[in-house]
């Protein structure tokens, strides 16, 4: 059976959305797009059907999730804490630890299918952080990997290196799920209740905190065209 990528790549930008109506989302065109694949994969004419590829941006309400491979220890916060913030706390299904998501935060869950790409985790990660590692030179900000530490940050070796965009993903059959979520207007306060990512010794960070000022509802839409458009760029995409 001969593979033909697809690199068309659907986009939706969901508003704001309580975590677990957008994780049962992810979930459904995850396994659509898995479903498809088996099918294609016993297809006895030899002719598959293309699998889609999704980009989903969503803003959450105050919520705290936790990785498969997270402590719980890294939650701070006790549940009577979590009502007087009126945030949640939830275990996911993506690798890292813990994070916080909000307003005033851009949370984007790429659902590809990789076969249409590339099928390597590691190159998927570090193109997600090139993306937003570009988004943010448009700001006069060097974005910056950290060696072991998936995600993008700013004066990565120095004490007060900090982080702007946290990622952590799922994938099964080479199928993405979950992605990154870059601080924007974030109230950086929520993260005080958790160690974030797991990592004690590193501060986070925003755009707001960055540039002294808070994103006007059109200077946010702009961070998302640009985030597209490098999206778009760095994995050789169309959206649409």
């Amino acid at each position: 059976m001969t593979y033909t990528q697809n690199r068309n790549v659907h986009f939706q930008d969901l508003g704001l959305m309580d975590y677990p109506e957008a994780f049962s989302y992810q979930e459904k065109l995850m396994n659509e797009i898995i479903a498809l694949k088996m099918r294609n994969r016993n297809s006895a004419d030899g002719n598959p059907e293309l699998t889609p590829n999704y980009l989903l941006f969503v803003e959450h309400p105050h919520v705290y999730t936790l990785g498969k491979s997270g402590h719980d220890d890294n939650m701070l916060a006790n549940e009577k804490k979590l009502a007087e913030i009126n945030a949640t706390f939830v275990k996911t299904n993506r690798g890292g630890d813990i994070t916080y998501h909000g307003f005033g935060q851009l949370v984007g869950y790429p659902v590809l299918d990789l076969d249409n790409f590339k099928s390597d985790i590691f190159l998927y990660l570090r193109n997600l952080e090139e993306v937003i590692i570009r988004v943010l030179a448009e700001y006069n900000l060097r974005g910056e990997r950290s060696e072991g530490e998936t995600g993008v940050w700013l004066d990565v070796g120095k004490p007060y290196a900090r982080k702007i965009c946290a990622m952590g993903v799922k994938t099964s059959k080479w199928v993405t799920m979950h992605g990154f979520a870059l601080n924007v207007n974030t109230d950086l306060r929520y993260f005080e209740y958790i160690i974030p990512c797991g990592i004690k010794d590193k501060a986070v960070t925003s755009l707001q905190r960055e540039l002294e000022r808070k994103f006007t509802d059109r200077e946010t839409a702009e961070v998302k065209e640009k985030v597209k458009k490098h999206f778009r760029e760095v994995f050789e995409a169309e959206i649409f």
